[in-house]
């Protein structure tokens, strides 16, 4: 397998996702940063839109068939959005973008897909958002990476 495709792989991986594969890039394969930047950035997103369709489809589909499931997604969406819908409306392009864009675990585009789904946000406004998302991450990875701070040991 090439290294660039394994960086895009790297980086369309849930967790690890675009901040593991730029310092990866760059400092295992001695990608120029430019490179690992894109490549990255390429990675990370190519799984939002199959991601943005899945969660929707799947909980539906879910849904229909289990009544647990019925019960339990009705529950979640309905809590999650009176706890945080006011807020979340107000800031919603806004929050989406911090979310994704904080180079931590447990934030980024996979979990951007999520928060997306739970708060009803069009598809082609979630993709864009996160895209910018993971866009600024991305330059947050890549310059901490060059000033010799890592995320990833």
């Amino acid at each position: 397998m090439g290294k660039e495709l394994l960086t895009i792989l790297i980086a369309a991986s849930p967790i690890i996702e675009l901040r593991g594969a730029i310092p990866w890039a760059m400092g295992v394969l001695q990608f120029p940063w430019p490179k690992a930047f894109i490549l990255s950035f390429i990675g990370n997103i190519l799984p939002v839109i199959p991601l943005l369709w899945f969660w929707k489809h799947m909980a539906a589909f879910l849904m229909k068939k289990s009544p647990f499931f019925d019960k339990l997604f009705s529950w979640v969406f309905a809590r999650t959005r009176r706890k945080a819908q006011r807020h979340f409306q107000q800031y919603a392009a806004g929050a989406l973008v911090i979310l994704v864009a904080i180079p931590l675990p447990l934030t980024g585009a996979w979990t951007g897909t999520v928060a997306a789904f739970l708060f009803n946000i069009d598809e082609k406004k979630s993709f864009l958002l996160i895209s910018l998302g993971v866009l600024i991450a991305g330059i947050i990875v890549t310059a901490l990476t060059l000033l010799g701070i890592g995320l990833i040991t």
